[in-house]
C-alpha cells in the first residue's frame, strides 16, 4: 500500500449526511450518527417504524448505587431497567415506540444487505436532563452487530527445505520459548480459555499432537460444541498447545451472544460467567463484535466492567487486532469499493485498555528457525495485514503515553507474533497439516506463551500475570534484559512500523525468556 493510500485512510472520519433528529424537549438534542453506522443504514432496506416486541440500550452510571432516578424516570415513560448490584451500568428497554417518545429519535426496522433484519436508530439520543446527574451516557439503539471471526487464512504445507512454516518446536525457538521449555515450563497450573463462533474436531487435535510429539488433549467445552467448523477455534487450540502444551484447554461458545439483539450486554455476562468458572485464567480472543466506531463507550461499559473485574484476579486476555489492516469499519459493506476514510477503525474489544492486543508480522528465520528479522504484516492488493490504530471510545492510558504520537486516546496493538501465511505455523484441519495466519494465530501464540512465564513466576517466587500492559511497556521503557524484537518495517492501512512503539506492530514480538526475567524482577521490586 502506497503513502499516497496512507495518507488518504489517515485523516480521519468523512463527514457524512445523517437523517435528522426529532424535536426533543432537553437543550441537548440527538445527533445523527455518521460514518460506518450510517453506511450500514444506507446499505439496508429501512421497513418503517420498529414492530418487535422491545428494544434496549445501554445507560453508562456515574457510580455504583442503585440507580433509583433511572428507574423512576423509566416508569414514567412506559420502560423498565436492568440493573445488578454494584454496576456502574444500566441496560434501558421497552416497546420502541416507548423508547422513541422518552429519548426523542426514530427507531425503525431495517434488513441488512445479507437479509438479516434488525433495529436501530439512525440518531443517538441525548442522556435527558433529568437523568443527568446520575446517567453519563447513553449507548446505541441497535440490535445488529457485524460479528465475525478473524478466520484463518491457510494454505498447503510447502515441500521446499526449509519449508518457511512452523512446527511447535520451532516457536519456541524463534520466540526464546525454549529456554523456559527445557526447564519445564510448559504452561503447567494455568487454564487456556478460546472464545469462538466455532468448533473443533478431536481428531484434528489428535493429529497435531501425535504428529509432533505433544501431550494429547481434549478441551472443555462450555456453553455447548459449536455447529460451525470454520478452522479458528481448532487453530487457536493447536498454536496455544504448541507453546503451552500442559496448559488446560477450555473453548467458550460465544455464538449465543450475536443471537439477537443486547450482543455486547451478552459479552458482559459470559465473560463474568468465565472469569468466575476459571479464575487467573489467559483469555484468546480471535472473533470480533463490531468495530469501534460502531458503538459508544457507554456501550462498551459492561465488557469493560467484565474484562477489569477478570484482570484483577489474575486473568490476561488476548485479543486478535484484527485483519483488515486498520480498515475494521469495512467488514460487511462492499469489498470490491476502495477503502476510505470511514473504514478506519478497530475491533471494539481489542480497543479496551485492559486488553492486550497482538498484531501481526511477517517472519524471518534461518534453516534452523533462528530468528532473524520481521516486518509488519501487510497484503495491501487483498487490503489485509496487521490491524491497528487510534482507538474512537477510550482514553489513552498514563502506561502508553511514550508512544511516539500525541494522539489522545488508546493506541493499538499492543505487541504481535507471526501472522503471514508464507510464514506462520503449521496446524492440522480436516486431517490434513497446512499453514495457518493471521493475528488470530497471532493471538493464541500469546496466550500460550502467557501460560508458559505464569508458569515460570509462580514457581520462582512471582505471581500471574493478569493485567499485562502496563507491565509491557514498563519493559519496553528500559529493563535488563532486551525482551522484544523490534519491528521498524512495514505498514498498514493508518501507520508505518518504526521505532520503538508502533501501530502496526505495537511494542513488537517477544524474546519470551527474557521477556519472563524482566517481568519477575520488576515483581520483585528489583527494576
Amino acid at each position: 500500500m502506497t503513502r499516497t493510500v496512507l495518507a488518504l485512510l489517515s485523516v480521519g472520519v468523512l463527514a457524512l449526511a445523517g437523517c435528522g433528529a426529532r424535536p426533543h424537549t432537553d437543550s441537548i438534542a440527538p445527533q445523527a450518527i455518521t460514518g460506518p453506522y450510517e453506511l450500514l443504514l444506507a446499505a439496508s432496506d429501512n421497513l418503517g417504524d420498529s414492530q418487535v416486541q422491545a428494544v434496549q440500550l445501554t445507560a453508562e452510571l456515574q457510580g455504583t448505587q442503585t440507580p433509583d432516578r433511572l428507574q423512576r424516570w423509566a416508569a414514567a415513560n412506559g420502560l423498565s431497567v436492568r440493573w445488578e448490584q454494584g454496576a456502574r451500568w444500566a441496560v434501558l428497554q421497552g416497546p420502541p415506540a416507548s423508547v422513541a417518545s422518552a429519548l426523542g429519535v426514530a427507531v425503525h426496522d431495517y434488513r441488512s444487505p445479507r437479509g438479516e433484519r434488525f433495529y436501530a436508530s439512525p440518531e443517538q439520543p441525548a442522556v435527558p436532563a433529568a437523568l443527568r446527574d446520575s446517567v453519563s451516557a447513553l449507548g446505541r439503539i441497535l440490535s445488529y452487530t457485524p460479528y465475525h471471526s478473524s478466520s484463518p487464512s491457510i494454505r498447503p504445507l510447502p515441500t521446499d527445505v526449509p519449508d518457511h512454516s512452523l512446527p511447535p518446536d520451532a516457536l519456541r525457538t524463534i520466540y526464546n520459548v525454549r529456554p523456559l521449555a527445557s526447564a519445564g515450563y510448559t504452561g503447567k497450573g494455568t487454564t487456556i480459555v478460546v472464545f469462538a463462533f466455532d468448533g473443533f474436531d478431536q481428531a484434528d487435535l489428535d493429529m497435531y499432537a501425535q504428529t509432533y510429539g505433544l501431550p494429547t488433549f481434549t478441551p472443555e467445552v462450555v456453553g455447548g460444541m459449536p455447529e460451525q467448523r470454520n478452522n479458528e477455534a481448532s487453530m487457536d487450540l493447536q498454536v496455544a498447545h504448541a507453546l503451552a502444551p500442559d496448559a488446560r484447554k477450555v473453548l467458550v461458545n460465544a455464538r449465543p451472544t450475536v443471537e439477537g439483539g443486547g450482543t455486547y450486554v451478552k459479552i458482559a455476562d459470559m465473560m463474568q460467567q468465565v472469569a468466575k468458572r476459571f479464575p487467573g485464567a489467559v483469555w484468546s480472543l480471535s472473533i470480533g463484535w463490531g468495530c469501534d466506531r460502531m458503538a459508544t463507550a457507554a456501550d462498551m461499559t459492561p465488557i469493560r466492567e467484565a474484562v477489569t473485574d477478570a484482570v484483577s484476579r489474575g486473568t490476561t486476555v488476548f485479543n486478535a487486532s484484527g485483519d483488515l489492516a486498520g480498515l475494521e469499519c469495512k467488514r460487511g459493506h462492499d469489498w470490491s469499493a476502495p477503502p476510505g476514510p470511514a473504514d478506519v477503525g478497530l475491533d471494539a474489544v481489542a480497543s479496551l485498555p485492559e486488553v492486550t492486543t497482538v498484531g501481526g508480522t511477517t517472519l524471518s528465520t534461518d534453516q534452523h528457525y533462528q530468528w532473524l528479522a520481521e516486518n509488519g504484516w501487510s497484503d495491501g492488493p487483498l487490503t489485509q495485514g496487521s490491524g491497528g490504530g487510534i482507538s474512537a471510545l477510550f482514553d489513552r492510558p498514563e502506561w502508553q503515553t511514550a508512544a511516539p504520537t500525541t494522539a489522545l486516546r488508546r493506541l493499538t496493538p499492543d505487541v504481535s507474533a507471526v501472522a503471514d501465511t508464507t510464514t506462520g505455523a503449521v496446524i492440522v484441519l480436516r486431517q490434513q497439516l497446512v499453514v495457518g495466519g493471521g493475528t488470530s494465530q497471532a493471538a493464541p501464540l500469546w496466550a500460550g506463551i502467557a501460560a508458559v512465564m505464569n508458569q515460570f513466576l509462580r514457581d520462582n517466587g512471582g505471581r500471574a500475570l493478569g493485567d499485562l500492559n502496563p507491565t509491557l511497556y514498563r519493559v519496553a521503557a528500559g529493563a535488563t534484559r532486551p525482551a522484544f524484537h523490534d519491528i521498524v518495517l512495514g505498514t498498514n492501512a493508518v501507520a508505518v512500523a518504526g521505532p520503538g512503539y508502533d501501530m502496526v506492530t505495537g511494542l513488537g514480538t517477544p524474546n519470551v525468556d527474557n521477556l519472563a526475567r524482566d517481568i519477575l524482577d520488576i515483581q520483585r521490586g528489583m527494576a
